[in-house]
């Protein structure tokens, strides 16, 4: 057995095709992510990527919808969304496959 903490690794993530992970893997990336109430990010999108979210606690605006906890919002490739904490969010973020360059930020063209 070996221990890790989430503070080892960037942003959350610890799985996918980047360093440092606990394993490196180009089907997929996965990520804890925690944001403060208020917290946003702006419109993007992925070229190839699907996005699944889970909402662990918290509330937030992904796009149109609003997530509460044990909700899982699947966001396909060149669909464009934006987020915003309505409260401070605990999520789980799922990116397939994992590509680098992937995320493009506005609408697509």
């Amino acid at each position: 057995m070996e221990l890790y903490r989430l503070e080892q690794f960037i942003g959350g993530w610890f799985l996918g095709n980047f360093s440092p992970t606990l394993e490196t893997s180009s089907q997929m990336e996965v990520g804890l992510k925690r944001y403060p109430k208020g917290a946003v990010e702006p419109i993007h999108h992925q070229l190839v990527s699907t996005e699944y979210t889970l909402i662990v606690s918290g509330r937030c605006r992904i796009g149109s919808h609003i997530l509460e906890p044990d909700d899982i919002l699947c966001i396909p490739p060149m669909e464009a969304a934006d987020f915003e904490a309505l409260e401070d969010v605990v999520l789980v973020a799922i990116k397939t496959p994992s590509l680098s360059a992937d995320k493009v930020l506005g609408q697509p063209s």
